[in-house]
């Protein structure tokens, strides 16, 4: 699994979404290092595998701006749910 936070410089909402996100980690017992991007980044951008999970369905978004809301638990959650089960080890038959 692929964790990335994009975030542009001085993101003033950098730091909260790095929490959310940790925080989402924590809960479900997933040990997996946050990899933090600094660039012109729509910020701040959680990826979970190379999907965002604000907009899972959509293109990859660009562009240099400070997005009005923050990735949500929930959002994070779902996405790392949707990881979990495409990943070949749950797929596993025992």
């Amino acid at each position: 699994m692929r964790i990335e936070l994009l975030t542009s410089p001085g993101c003033p909402h950098a730091e909260s979404a790095r929490k959310i996100l940790a925080d989402c980690l924590s809960s479900l017992g997933i040990d997996e290092p946050i990899i933090d991007r600094i660039g012109p980044y729509p910020s701040p951008t959680v990826l979970i595998d190379g999907v965002d999970v604000m907009r899972p369905a959509a293109r990859a978004a660009t562009g240099d701006a400070c997005r009005l809301d923050l990735p949500t638990a929930q959002h994070i959650l779902d996405a790392l749910h949707v990881s979990r089960s495409n990943s070949p080890d749950s797929r596993k038959i025992n």
